[in-house]
């Protein structure tokens, strides 16, 4: 654990895949939920008391009757959820996303609570499918609200901010859908939450898509149903007018008050990586010191409108980092660090069947979208390094185990244990790019049977690097360099919003009933400071 006092905060504060960031703060605590798309369990909900150190507190989407995203597109599942808390009560809004590649979106909106945020959530209340990143607003009269998008597809898909009604006993949408805000001009108004401050109705919403002419933007009016008048500060914060800042996309916001009357906004962002300017960290999660001026608007501490790496604060702030992360597989759990594709694994996945490994019974294959037995945890950096020890005897080419370097089905490296055209159980790197597969010249290791293989991926940056060992032996490479800013928001065809993964998998063409027993993974951080890589 690497610690350092000091008085300001550095961005990101929850970096590497984080984006979309809901918070609110319960005394002294804060909570925060970021999207998690198709990955499985839906949503988290990260703990703090300093803005700064963030701890997973709650994945409150885990079962399949709250989120079931079998076949879902790339990059769909759930976007932008909601945190709010009411009279003892914690609200959470999502979308599940099952289709956004083409002329429609299918969209389900839903709300679950919960009376302890790292406790059970409720069964889902279904709200509409008009759009999605609805947030709920809780008006001082009691009454509560969803904002969300609203898409004319009609209308050259034109996007703009609805108002309506939710009845907390009926459970259920009341009253008639309003459109209350079309944004600043930035195109394409989302992530819109409602506040209530000094007698004014506020709207904050994201501009300018979730690239690099990404915004924040403001109105308010003196009634919740408009009409709202924009803020003279629009943009509140942005990068898109400067590409040499190390933070970029800002925009996708939300506000909290801290204890002492400071006002704080969090939101998304991007570090881009040269030369292509590919954020292989996905979208990331910041935070920024807002005030209100003389005439009730919202701005930048410091009167700009970038975001800032470094943001002083009054209290003192001891920045945690656990450089390595050992997995050991001693159950009864799988470490929440570890997501599944869309569904649970289920008997797919077992921590008893051998003690001390994980086993992984193969499914579908890599690119599918319904069940693959794949476990995978987020990059956080951009220097690390993933290693592995397994047991796997495949009988044919069609069963394969091992790492999987991983964005989506169609962008991913799987450095395996397999079979080779020969019939020998081989290692080798298998590249998809763009939904083609290749596969690394001069890699096809012979292994003797039941032999303990392991593996071992290294990341510098844009430089992503496989080797193997034999049992306790020295590492060996495993193919060429590869390009790791592949597995970047910028590089699939079809666009993404999510970023990259590393982690475990088993697949089984052949007869779905292939075993790779995992005896430890280990994830560390290698870079050369936070200072630089973060």
């Amino acid at each position: 654990m690497e610690n350092h006092v000091e008085n300001y905060i550095i961005n990101p504060i929850l970096p590497g895949f984080h984006p979309d960031p809901a918070i609110i703060r319960v005394g002294m605590d804060y909570y925060m939920a970021v999207s998690t798309f198709e990955w499985f369990p839906g949503v988290c909900i990260y703990h703090s008391t300093d803005l700064q150190n963030w701890e997973l507190a709650a994945r409150p989407l885990d079962r399949v009757s709250q989120l079931d995203m079998k076949g879902n597109d790339a990059s769909g599942g759930v976007f932008a959820p909601c945190l709010s808390y009411d009279n003892g009560v914690f609200y959470l809004v999502y979308t599940n996303v099952r289709t956004h590649w083409y002329e429609f979106m299918d969209c389900h909106n839903y709300l679950v609570t919960a009376s302890d945020i790292r406790g059970k959530w409720s069964e889902p209340v279904y709200l509409h499918s008009m759009g999605f990143d609805p947030s709920l607003f809780h008006d001082e009269d009691g009454r509560k609200w969803v904002v969300s998008i609203v898409r004319h597809y009609r209308k050259m898909r034109v996007q703009k901010i609805a108002l309506q009604e939710y009845d907390p006993v009926l459970k259920k949408m009341t009253g008639p859908l309003t459109e209350i805000f079309g944004g600043s001009g930035l195109t394409a108004p989302e992530g819109p939450h409602l506040y209530r401050k000094d007698g004014f109705y506020y709207i904050m919403t994201a501009e300018g898509g979730t690239e690099y002419g990404h915004a924040v933007t403001m109105g308010r009016s003196e009634r919740i149903g408009g009409p709202y008048e924009l803020s003279p500060y629009n943009p509140v914060l942005t990068s898109r007018n400067d590409l040499t800042l190390p933070l970029q996309k800002a925009g996708h916001a939300d506000l909290v008050e801290a204890p002492d009357g400071e006002w704080y906004m969090v939101h998304l962002c991007g570090r881009p990586l040269p030369p292509f300017r590919r954020c292989i960290l996905g979208r990331e999660t910041a935070v920024q010191h807002v005030r209100w001026t003389e005439d009730g608007w919202l701005c930048l501490a410091d009167g700009g409108k970038e975001p800032q790496v470094r943001v002083p604060v009054s209290w003192p702030v001891e920045r945690k980092l656990e450089e390595e992360i050992l997995y050991s597989f001693q159950g009864p759990d799988l470490s929440p660090d570890f997501f599944s594709l869309r569904v649970p694994l289920g008997e797919a996945l077992s921590l008893t069947e051998r003690p001390g490994c994980l086993r992984l019974t193969g499914k579908d294959s890599p690119n599918s979208r319904f069940e693959q037995s794949l476990i995978a945890r987020r990059q956080e950096d951009f220097a690390f390094s993933f290693e592995t020890e397994l047991d796997f005897e495949p009988s044919s080419e069609r069963q394969m185990a091992g790492i999987l370097y991983f964005y989506d089905e169609c962008d991913f490296y799987y450095l395996r244990v397999t079979h080779g055209q020969s019939g020998q159980k081989i290692i080798d790197v298998m590249q998809m790019n763009r939904g083609k597969t290749e596969y690394m010249p001069d890699c096809g290791i012979a292994v003797p049977e039941g032999r303990s293989i392991r593996l071992k991926l290294v990341v510098r940056r844009t430089e992503a690097s496989c080797y193997y060992s034999l049992e306790q032996g020295a590492w060996q490479p495993a193919g060429n360099t590869l390009d790791a800013s592949l597995l970047s928001d910028e590089y699939p065809e079809e666009g993404a919003y999510t970023g990259a993964m590393v982690g475990l998998g088993c697949h089984d063409m052949a007869y779905r009933s292939a075993k790779a027993y995992f005896k430890y993974a280990v994830y560390r951080r290698e870079g050369t400071g936070m200072e630089i890589d973060r």
